[in-house]
């Protein structure tokens, strides 16, 4: 009778904006077959923190021991369904189509309105070229940085 690996997810708290360093390092522990990590999650949406799933709670804390930025390992474990709605795409919540006006919501351009040239549903992805801009650039922006304001010919009635 094959015994049957349980999992238990974890969140590690780090330094905001260090998780990716984090991660690679943990990585590399990983890669010696040092402990026993399954994946890893780092959602956008929260900074400091991220998920990891390993056969023990020993084998995160064994992972994550003297790595710089590391602030801890939450005690208690995460459910899969506390963290499963970061798995869910965005690009079905979002419609877009080419030649759409658009409102940049993040990064250097923030409140710039743009015209959509091409949509990369699988990256998820768009190339917008700014409205106000004195020399047309292609810029490539992420769908959950956006917000559709509406069809080109719409808008120019107004």
């Amino acid at each position: 009778m094959a015994e049957e690996a349980q999992s238990h997810i974890v969140t590690v708290r780090t330094t905001a904006g260090r998780e990716r360093q984090v991660i690679d390092k943990i990585m590399s522990v990983v890669k010696k077959g040092e402990v026993n990590i399954y994946s890893i999650i780092s959602p956008q949406e929260i900074k400091g923190y991220f998920f990891v799933e390993a056969e023990s709670i020993d084998d995160v804390r064994t992972a994550v021991y003297g790595i710089q930025h590391v602030k801890g390992v939450i005690e208690g474990e995460v459910s899969l369904k506390e963290i499963e709605h970061f798995f869910a795409p965005l690009s079905s919540s979002i419609k877009v189509e080419e030649r759409d006006i658009v409102e940049l919501t993040s990064g250097p351009f923030k409140g710039e309105k743009a015209r959509v040239q091409r949509v990369n549903k699988l990256k998820e992805e768009l190339v917008v070229e700014l409205l106000e801009a004195a020399v047309p650039i292609p810029l490539t922006v992420k769908l959950d940085s956006i917000r559709v304001l509406g069809k080109e010919e719409d808008l120019e009635e107004q």
